[in-house]
């Protein structure tokens, strides 16, 4: 049994519950990529390809991260590559692909499964979709994301197994299809696995209403955000786009991100307030 996760927390639980559950056992891979966000289309091209890693490389250089080394720790097309090797291989092999029901996880299930149309029997989907798991202090909650749930829920949460069917397997590609034909540089989950594209401003009015006239420092800023939005992204795509929002005058941005999350202070500008009111309206 392969387990694919798209999250680097999931591992980590994953690993545990496995201990608890030897039916579990096996490998556990991760899509890496983020494509909730950015450029796809054609993605499985030489040519989408490059666009994409050219869009993180933008990115990543502005932020604190190591560009380089997280550009090559990325390569997803490698994981696949290996994975249908492995499958080729062994003819008993199964994948299980787990899913929280986020835009991150789904976004990454549909570039994955279009990829497995050859190996439809043996590829098994685990979708925590408004299911309700015990948390840590013995309260239901209803996760959004696989590393949420306790390693001893995930006895639970393995009878969610099932296979991914024919239908899904012609109409599930159909739907990636149309998202990158979009080419959105925004997708967000509306429910069930239905993702909706969004603009490049979709997550402006996130920054602003959390941001003050008041000076952050870049690492306090980021914390509120993340915290209080209801659609989740990741810090590089928000600061992203709080360098558009200083280069359009509507924050003021100084320091040196690149060296750092404390390396810059981020405030809304004067007007900036009614900028905010308007995304209200």
């Amino acid at each position: 049994m392969i387990h694919v996760v798209f999250q680097q927390a999931d591992i980590e639980v994953l690993k545990k519950a496995q201990e608890l559950d030897e039916s579990l056992a096996g490998d556990v891979q991760i899509v890496r990529d983020d494509y909730a966000v950015g450029p796809i289309q054609n993605i499985y091209e030489p040519e989408g390809y490059q666009a994409r890693r050219q869009y993180w490389k933008e990115l990543l250089d502005y932020s604190p991260y190591n560009s380089d080394q997280l550009m090559e720790m990325v390569d997803d097309r490698l994981m696949v590559h290996n994975l249908k090797r492995t499958l080729d291989e062994n003819e008993k092999e199964i994948i299980w692909i787990w899913m929280g029901q986020n835009q991150h996880d789904v976004c990454g299930y549909y570039w994955l499964v279009s990829q497995l149309k050859n190996y439809h029997a043996r590829v098994f989907v685990l979708y925590l979709n408004n299911l309700p798991f015990i948390n840590e202090k013995g309260l239901i909650f209803y996760p959004t994301a696989l590393h949420q749930i306790q390693p001893k829920e995930f006895l639970k949460a393995k009878k969610l197994a099932r296979k991914v069917t024919l239908s899904e397997f012609e109409v599930d590609p159909d739907e990636w299809k149309k998202l990158m034909d979009e080419n959105g540089a925004v997708r967000i989950l509306e429910g069930g696995k239905k993702i909706v594209s969004k603009d490049e401003t979709f997550y402006d009015k996130d920054i602003l209403v959390e941001l003050t006239a008041e000076a952050q420092k870049g690492n306090k800023a980021m914390q509120n955000i993340l915290s209080k939005m209801k659609n989740k992204t990741g810090d590089v795509t928000l600061l992203g786009r709080m360098k558009v929002l200083a280069e359009e005058g509507k924050i003021e941005l100084t320091g040196e991100p690149s060296k750092g999350w404390k390396e810059f202070d981020v405030k809304l500008k004067s007007t900036a307030p009614e900028e905010v009111t308007e995304l209200n309206s």
